[in-house]
Formats: C-alpha cells, structure tokens, sequence
C-alpha cells in the first residue's frame, strides 16, 4: 500500500509539471509587445519552476550513440539516457530482417527522483553522451555544479549490456529523506515469428523473487500483479528472446501488469513499476546488467556458473520446459544429448532423428515389456471368453471378475504389466512436448519442405479469416502434423489388434480413432520440429511391434502359461490383496441381500 501511495504521488507530481509546462507553452506571447529576450527569460522561468537544478538538462535536441559487438547492436538516445534500440546480429525475423527486440518509444525506462521541491523523471532529461572505447557516458550537469549519469558498457560476445548510475554532489540537490526512486519500464512486445498465435501464447512478463522462485503473468490473455517483497530481476519474455534487468542489488518491490494487442506488429504491452534504494551521499547509486538476447537454456544456465545459494539468477527459466517433474529430463537427457549432437551434425533434421533413435534405445526394455505382456494377454483371451459365457449376466460378474483374476494369478500374468511400462514413457512424451517449441536452435533451419522446423510447416494457406477454425486450425496445414495424425492412426489400428480378445469398453474404439483427428487440429500450429519428433516415434514404434510380431511366437507364450497353471503358485501381495478386496465386496454384496429379502418378507 505504501508503495503504491508513493508510486501514485509521483505519477501525479509528474503529470501535474508535465501539464504546467504544457500551459506555458500553448501561451501565446506576442513578438510585438515583448522581445525575444523576455521570452526566453519566461521559458527559461518555467523551466527552473518545475525543473528547479536540473533546469539545464531540461531542453535539447534528440542525439544518437551506437555500441555493438559481434552479438548486438545497441543504439542509445541522450533523451533519458536510455537504450533505444536493440537488435540481434545473429538472429533473423520472420519478416527476414535482423531480430529487432525494440525502437523508438517501443521500449521505455526511466527513474523518478524527489527533490526538496519536485519530482523529476529522467525520461524528461537531457543528457550529454561520450563514447568511451566499448562504453558510453550519459551525463547530467545541474546547475549548482552536481553531477549525475548512466554509463553502459557492452564487453565484446556478451549479451549482457552493463548500466551503472553514478552521482557527484547530489546531497546538495536532494535531501537525505529521500530514501529510493522509483523504476518505470514500458514496453510493446514486438512479432518475431511467423505463428503469431504459438508466438502470443509463449510470450510473457517474469520476474524472479531475491533468493526464491521465478513467476510470470498469465501468457494468456490480460494479467496483473502486485510484489511486495524484494526482487532480483524483472524480465519481458518473447517466445525465443527477451529483455530483463538484472539488479545488482535488488528491487524493492513490484507492480506488474500485461495486456494483450490486437495490432498485427506486436503481441502485448508490458508495464513494471519498482523502488531501487537510494542515498544522495553515495557516488554510487545502483547497478543493473540488461540482458538483451536469445531464450537459449545452456546461455541462461551459464549466467549461473559462478554463483550459488540466493544468488542464483535463474535465468533459464525463461525458457518454459515443463514443470519440475519433467523439466529434469529436458535439462539433464535431452538438452545434453541435443547439444552434444549438434557438434557433429549441421542439420537439424538428422539431429532429431538421431535424437529419437536414442531415446527409443533407452525405452526399448519398457516397450518390449509392454507388447509381450499384451501377446500373454491375447493367447488368454480364449480362457477368458470360456468364463465370460459360463458366468453370463451382472448377478454373476463377481463369480466371473474372481476367475479371471484367479486364472491371471495361475498363469503368471500381471494385467496390468502392458500399461506400466507406457506410464513410464509418458514422463519423456510430455518433455518432448515442452522441448521442442521452447528450442531457440531450431529456429529458421530447414529440413526438407519445412523452412523453419520452430514453426509450422504450412503446405496449405488461406488468407481469410474462418470463424471457429482460424482461432484454433490456423488458416494452413501442416504436412508434419498431417503425417504424424496418419501414421498415429496406422499405430492405432495396430495396437487395437494387439489387444483383440481384451475387453473394452462401448464405443472405446471410435475415441481410439477419434484421438489421432483431435491431435491434428491440436499440433497443426505447433513447431514443425515437435510434429517430425513424434512422426518419427510413431513410425519407429509401428517397426518395433512388426518386429516383436516376428520374435515372439504366441503359440510358445501359451504353452509357457499352461506350464506356469500346472504348477503350484505363491500369489502377488498385490493379487492377494486384490482377492481379499473380491472377497469383502462379495460379503458385503450377500449381507445387502438377505436385507432387501428380510424387507421384501415383511411386506
């Protein structure tokens, strides 16, 4: 509430200058009756009266400065002191120019300061630059001889721009009561990729608390939020870049707010308000690293080598690769694996192939499990059929549920063995689904008719907008997504002849068939690279259940059952518990009988 008190003081203060100057402006003065020295002194007046020190800093004309290195290119305005602009060398747009993270009014930061009298914001100011070999020097010269600037450096293959704000003398300008300023930063997130839609939905504000978690607003339409306790950084997140300040001490607090665009050029507006401590004495006054560059896991991770405990800046977790439970598997399996490959493969589509061989080799016990657990179920299937027709009818189901499980325990056949070693593969499906679309590496390579394996690979495209599809389809298809739908439904087809004899519930097989369509509609905007991964997967798992069909002969698994129902068995504590649990349920079942015909003889 506090903070929110100030922030409103200041914002108020400001507007309430702003709109004075405005005023004094729009007077007319008349050249006939006053000289064009008193005018002057009357502008020059206005100016101390609501710029009082900083007066001379408060008028000038807009000057440009540029640093670059191999990695950017940064263009800084002497009107605030602040970065201009940022572009990426490296990296190109949809549109197929080089990655431009922000221009002009696009981004702006500033900080409000509180003298005896006013409250100044620095985006107001002027400042003088100098270049300084890789760094450049924004100067303020107050009137009373204080001194005031920003200096960034950029070192040579960084992507982390320096600013430190220093001060000479300014105890004399503002008062040791005033204890913080305050930090404003604005800006509109630009369109970099060509699926404006996936691009939105993966694009939003994060900021990680001092020593705790990093939290984000919601991708997903409007969001705001309020932080009341300190801050290490705040950061704007694209889908495969961003912009975050990083406090070399902290920031106090945080306002946070995102709202979404409808305009075609950018993707939403992004608003953060924060307090920095300050004490007019101290020649330094903060420090901040910007860092302004590709949402690449094994970059962020590295900005971490050095520090530990709360220090840790946790940066990669700009790069969203699911929840902890699974984010494991990306960071310390896939991500290695992938980044080991490329070293030795320049095209990413051999990359993915031979990233699904791998992974298939260290599921193939489980796979393997699960299809000769399904054939020991199908070669049961006659066995199972006998007991159905013998204990026909619902008055008979827990005689027939006791059988099959009876038969199961003799036979050595866990029904539940098929389904097991799926559930374990499904920890690294859901991986898969979060790695690829969070993978700065694969953007704009090519592979066969794809162009960019981060997007979709449209094959089809209409230019109208279609209600109810457009939103959801996209107005294209993608030929990887389409090849992966009909090599799912080819594996469905198979793995339902797997399990012939088994008993499935009505209409199971209209939503087996169902579900392959559904993820169609569900993948056609995700990245080209995702739909060739799990086309690959597919396609491989449909030759491993040829081959299984071709080693294991079921007339072998059949005799091996009979020979197992033969011999004296030790039930499962999980079959024995299982019986028990019939058992009691039977009792029950006969105790709510002799009730009802108790009930029924008395009437």
């Amino acid at each position: 509430l506090e903070a929110q008190r100030r922030y409103n003081d200041s914002i108020a203060a400001v507007e309430a200058e702003r709109m004075a100057e405005a005023a004094l402006a729009e007077t007319p003065v008349s050249t006939d009756t006053v000289s064009g020295e008193v005018a002057d002194s009357l502008k020059n007046a206005g100016l101390i009266a609501r710029f009082g020190e900083f007066a001379p800093c408060a008028e000038g004309s807009e000057e440009f400065t540029t640093l670059s290195n191999n990695k950017v290119t940064l263009k800084f305005s002497n009107k605030g002191g602040r970065l201009y602009e940022a572009v990426l060398n490296d990296y190109m747009a949809y549109d197929s120019t080089n990655v431009t993270l922000f221009t002009g009014d696009e981004n702006d930061y500033g900080f409000i300061i509180r003298t005896n009298a006013r409250v100044i914001d620095t985006r107001d100011l002027y400042f003088t630059p100098e270049i300084d070999g890789n760094a450049v020097n924004m100067t303020l010269q107050l009137a009373n001889g204080s001194q005031m600037g920003i200096r960034y450096s950029l070192p040579e293959g960084s992507y982390m721009l320096k600013m430190d704000i220093w001060q000479k003398d300014m105890d004399r300008v503002i008062p040791s009561s005033a204890v913080y300023w305050d930090f404003i930063w604005d800006q509109k997130m630009r369109r970099q990729e060509q699926g404006r839609m996936f691009e939105e939905r993966n694009s939003a504000l994060y900021y990680k608390f001092a020593g705790d978690d990093v939290e984000h607003l919601s991708e997903s339409g409007n969001d705001e939020e309020k932080a009341t306790t300190s801050l290490k950084w705040i950061g704007f997140k694209n889908q495969f870049f961003s912009t975050a300040f990083i406090a070399d001490g902290k920031f106090n607090d945080g306002i946070f707010t995102s709202r979404s665009l409808e305009e075609d050029r950018y993707l939403k507006q992004f608003h953060a308000e924060s307090t920095i401590d300050y004490d007019s004495k101290e020649p330094q006054v903060a420090g901040f690293n910007i860092f302004l560059g590709p949402n690449s896991y094994p970059l962020l991770s590295s900005y971490d080598d050095d520090l530990s405990g709360d220090q840790t800046l946790d940066l990669d977790k700009l790069v969203p690769l699911g929840y902890k439970f699974f984010r494991w598997i990306n960071t310390l399996v896939v991500i290695p694996v992938f980044t080991f490959l490329g070293k030795f493969f320049s095209n990413y589509g051999v990359i993915i192939l031979l990233l699904t061989i791998f992974i298939k080799l260290v599921l193939f016990p489980f796979t393997y499990k699960s299809y000769k657990s399904q054939a020991r179920m199908r070669v049961l299937a006659p066995q199972i059929k006998e007991i159905n027709d013998k204990y026909p009818g619902q008055d008979k189901a827990m005689e027939r549920q006791r059988l099959t499980m009876d038969l199961y325990s003799k036979a050595g056949v866990n029904p539940m063995g098929g389904c097991l070693p799926l559930l374990l593969q499904m920890p690294i499906l859901i991986a898969m689904f979060t790695f690829f679309p969070s993978s700065i590496e694969l953007r704009g390579e090519s592979f066969l008719w794809a162009k960019d394996l981060s997007t979709y690979d449209a094959i089809v495209s209409l230019d109208p907008y279609i209600p109810l599809i457009t939103p959801y389809f996209g107005n294209h298809i993608s030929l990887f997504c389409l090849l992966m739908t009909i090599t799912n439904l080819i594996y469905t087809k198979i793995n339902m002849q797997n399990t012939a004899g088994q008993q499935q519930m009505p209409g199971m097989k209209f939503m087996m068939y169902l579900m392959p369509v559904m993820f169609l509609v569900f993948f056609n905007n995700y990245s080209a690279g995702l739909s060739y991964y799990y086309f690959l997967s597919l396609l491989i798992t449909i030759i491993q259940t040829y081959v299984f069909r071709k080693c294991i002969n079921e007339e072998k698994v059949l005799a091996e059952l009979k020979e197992n129902q033969k011999k004296p068995r030790k039930k499962s504590g999980f079959m024995a518990r299982l019986e028990e649990a019939q058992r009691q349920q039977q009792a029950a079942l006969r105790e709510q009988q002799k009730q009802r015909n108790k009930q029924q003889r008395r009437r």
